[in-house]
C-alpha cells in the first residue's frame, strides 16, 4: 500500500476523543515532527499535549487556539501557523449543542458553523497561501447518506440548487417542518462531503477526502445532543460502548481514529471521494459513499454545495461581517 510520506499535520478538536486519538497515532508514525494541536480552550488544549507526550514520548505537539465556529477565529489563529503543513484533519464540530438552529455571526446555523464553514475557511487559507502541501481530510458521517438502521434519513433537498444549500447553511430548509436533529446533521455532513468532492476537483495536486470514523465510542459528541442528561449518559457510557458493539453498530475510538489516519496517509484512496462504513451499517471496512448515495459523485451537485457556502466564506472576508 502507497504511504504519503507525512512530517507535519495541523488537527482540529485535538483536545479529546478523535482528535486527540488521531494525534497520537500520527506521532507514532516515522517522520513525524510536528502537530499542532487547534483547540478552544487553552487549559485543555495543555492538558491534552502533556497527556500526548506521556502516551508517546515525543515533544512534538504545539497548541493553536482555534474555534472553527467562527472564520474570524480560524483566520486570526493561522496567524500563527507560518510553515507548510503537511496534512490537515478537520475533526471538531458536533451536533451543535442545545440550540443548533440559532445563526452565528457568520450567518450560518450553529451546526453548519461547527462542522463545516470554519473547515472551509480553515482549509481554503492554507491552500490559497501555499502553506498545506499533501492531504487533508475531514471527517464526515454515515448520516450524510442515511442510515435505515438507525432511523437516520437520507438527506434530501427539493433540487440541489444553490439556494437549497443555502437554506441548509441557514436552517430555512426546516421551517414549516418538524425539527429533526439527526437529519440535520446528516444534512451539513452531506454539505460538506460534495464541498470536499469539488475542492478536490479545483486542486488536483493535493490528496483531498472525507472519512467517516464510523459510530465510535470515547467521544463526547452526545453532550451536545438536544436530549435530557439521563439519556445522555445512558447513550454514552451504556449503549455505544456495550449494546451497540454487540451488533455491530459501534467500534472503539482507536478503530474509528485509524480510519481517519488512513484517510490521510493511503495513496490508494482517490481524492474527492467520501469514504464510510457499507449500507445500513456504521462499523467495518470503508467503501466509496457514492455507491450507496449516487447523489455524493454528482458535480453539479458538488458545485451548488461550493458556491453556497463561498455566499457567507466571501462576505466574510470581503469585510461585510
Amino acid at each position: 500500500m502507497d504511504q504519503l510520506d507525512l512530517r507535519s499535520a495541523l488537527i482540529t478538536g485535538a483536545n479529546a476523543g478523535i482528535g486527540r486519538e488521531v494525534a497520537r497515532q500520527l506521532a507514532s508514525r516515522e517522520g513525524m515532527q510536528r502537530i499542532y494541536l487547534a483547540c478552544r480552550n487553552m487549559d485543555k488544549a495543555e492538558t491534552a499535549k502533556r497527556t500526548l507526550e506521556q502516551a508517546t514520548g515525543k515533544f512534538i505537539f504545539e497548541i493553536v487556539i482555534m474555534d472553527v465556529s467562527t472564520i474570524r477565529s480560524v483566520r486570526s489563529a493561522l496567524g500563527s501557523v507560518r510553515e507548510p503543513i503537511d496534512a490537515i484533519v478537520m475533526n471538531a464540530g458536533g451536533s451543535g449543542g442545545k440550540d443548533p438552529m440559532t445563526l452565528t455571526q457568520d450567518g450560518v446555523t450553529r451546526i453548519f458553523g461547527g462542522n463545516v464553514l470554519g473547515h472551509v475557511a480553515l482549509l481554503e487559507e492554507l491552500i490559497d497561501s501555499g502553506r498545506l502541501t499533501k492531504a487533508a481530510v475531514y471527517l464526515g458521517s454515515e448520516a450524510a447518506r442515511g442510515v435505515p438502521k438507525m432511523r437516520m434519513k437520507r438527506p434530501e433537498l427539493a433540487t440541489s440548487s444553490v439556494q437549497d444549500f443555502v437554506d441548509v447553511c441557514t436552517g430555512k430548509d426546516f421551517t414549516g417542518k418538524k425539527f429533526d436533529p439527526a437529519l440535520a446533521y446528516g444534512e451539513v455532513k452531506y454539505v460538506a462531503a460534495l464541498w470536499m468532492a469539488a475542492a478536490a476537483r479545483q486542486n488536483p495536486g493535493l490528496h483531498l477526502v472525507t472519512v467517516s470514523p464510523g459510530n465510535t465510542h470515547g467521544t463526547n459528541i452526545v453532550d451536545g445532543f438536544p436530549a435530557p442528561v439521563p439519556v445522555r449518559f445512558l447513550i454514552k457510557h451504556v449503549a455505544m460502548p456495550y449494546v451497540a458493539p454487540l451488533f455491530g453498530l459501534a467500534h472503539s475510538l482507536q478503530t474509528g481514529a485509524r480510519r481517519i489516519v488512513a484517510g490521510l496517509t493511503d495513496a490508494s484512496l482517490k481524492s474527492g471521494v467520501f469514504y464510510a462504513s457499507k449500507a445500513d451499517t456504521l462499523t467495518g471496512p470503508v467503501v466509496d459513499q457514492s455507491d450507496i448515495f449516487p447523489d455524493l459523485a454528482n458535480s453539479a451537485f458538488q458545485d451548488h454545495a461550493y458556491e453556497a457556502i463561498h455566499r457567507f466564506v466571501d462576505r466574510t472576508r470581503d469585510g461585510l461581517h
